[in-house]
C-alpha cells in the first residue's frame, strides 16, 4: 500500500532525512514515534505531495508521489500538525466546503457529512461555528475532513498534540473504528503508550534515519538482555551498592534516598538473574524483595535514541 525507498530531503548542508526506506501493507496502522526535528513531519509532508524529496521516491497505493500527484491526493486523507481552519464557517458548513472541492455532488454531501460528524461524535456541533469548538472538537473536525472523500490511506501527523487526557482518549477511539474500516493509517505521535495500543506495527526515526522497525514486543524483545532491577533491602544499602556494582553484568547502579533500596541495569539471563540473587544472599545482603521493571515502549524509546544497538 505504501512503499518508501530511499527517500532523503536536504536542506543545504543539513539532512532532515536519510534514506527512509520503509513498507506498509494495507489496512495497517502503523505508528512513527521519534522527537521533535526527528523527520516526522518532512515524511508525512513528503507523501502528502507537499515537499519535494531531495532523492528517493514512494508509491502510494502504486501512485508515484512525484510523477503522479493529482493520484496521490485522490487515495490519501492527510491531517498535518498544524491547521487552519475557516472559523466563519458552521461545522457542517466546513465540511461541506471541503466535499465540494473534491467534486462530490451536492446531494451526496447532503447524506455523507451527517455520517462523518456521527463518527467523530461531533453530531450535536454540527451547527456550531468552528472557532467556538474546543480544541479535541476542532482536531475530530479536521480529522471528519480529512475521510471526505473515503480516502484508502490515512496520513495523520501528531492527532492528538495538545489534547487533553479525555480528548485523547476520544481520538484512539475513532482511530481503532477507522482500522476496523480497513483504512492503512500512518500516525506520528509522541504519546508512546498510546500508539503501542493502536498500532500493528511502530517505527523510531532518530535524527532522520530510521533505527528501528517491528512490532512493540519485537522491538522490546530486541532489547530483553537489558533489565532494569529494583532490590528493597533490610540493611546496609551501601554494602548492597558495592556488591552489585562490583558484577560484571551490572551497570547504571543508583541508591533510593531513603536508604531501602538499590535500582540497576542488569544484563544477562534469567539463569545468571537467579544466580546473581543467590550470591548477594550468601553475601548477607538482606534482600526483601528483588524485581524486574517491565520496560515500556518509552524505556525502548529512549534506549534506542541514545544509541542501543539493534541488529
Amino acid at each position: 500500500m505504501i512503499e518508501i525507498m530511499g527517500l532523503t530531503k536536504k536542506y543545504g548542508k543539513f539532512t532532515a532525512l536519510d534514506s527512509l526506506t520503509l513498507k506498509i501493507e494495507k489496512g495497517t496502522v502503523f505508528g512513527f514515534v521519534g522527537q521533535n526535528g526527528a523527520g516526522k513531519s518532512t515524511t508525512f509532508s513528503i507523501l502528502a505531495t507537499l515537499l519535494a524529496p531531495t532523492s528517493g521516491t514512494a508509491y502510494i497505493n502504486g501512485c508515484n508521489i512525484a510523477k503522479e500527484p493529482a493520484a496521490v491526493r485522490r487515495q490519501i486523507g492527510y491531517m498535518p500538525d498544524f491547521f487552519g481552519v475557516y472559523d466563519q464557517l458552521k461545522a457542517v458548513e466546513y465540511l461541506d466546503f471541503y466535499g465540494a472541492s473534491y467534486g462530490i455532488s451536492a446531494q451526496e454531501r447532503a447524506k455523507l457529512i451527517p455520517q462523518l460528524l456521527e463518527l467523530v461524535n461531533l453530531s450535536h456541533k454540527a451547527d456550531s461555528y468552528v472557532d467556538v469548538l474546543s480544541r479535541g472538537m476542532k482536531q475530530r473536525l479536521c480529522l471528519a475532513r480529512s475521510l471526505i472523500h473515503d480516502p484508502e490511506v490515512l496520513i495523520l501527523d501528531e492527532p492528538a498534540s495538545g489534547l487533553d487526557p479525555r480528548a485523547r482518549v476520544e481520538m484512539r477511539e475513532i482511530l481503532k473504528e477507522l482500522k476496523i474500516m480497513g483504512k492503512t493509517i500512518l500516525i506520528s505521535s509522541h504519546i508512546l503508550p498510546e500508539l503501542a495500543e493502536m498500532c500493528d506495527t511502530i517505527g523510531i526515526i532518530d535524527q532522520g534515519r530510521l533505527v528501528a522497525e517491528g512490532s512493540v514486543a519485537e522491538i522490546q524483545r530486541r532489547l530483553q538482555g537489558e533489565k532494569l532491577i529494583t532490590v528493597k533491602l533490610w540493611g546496609d544499602q551501601d554494602l548492597a551498592a558495592s556488591f552489585f556494582e562490583d558484577h560484571h553484568l551490572v551497570s547504571r547502579l543508583e541508591k533510593s534516598d531513603d536508604g531501602e533500596k538499590v535500582q540497576f541495569v542488569f544484563r544477562g539471563t534469567d539463569e545468571e538473574q537467579f544466580l546473581l540473587l543467590k550470591q548477594a544472599v550468601a553475601a548477607d545482603i538482606k534482600v526483601i524483595s528483588f524485581s524486574e521493571a517491565e520496560s515500556n515502549l518509552e524505556d525502548v524509546f529512549m534506549e534506542i535514541t541514545k544509541g542501543v544497538e539493534l541488529s
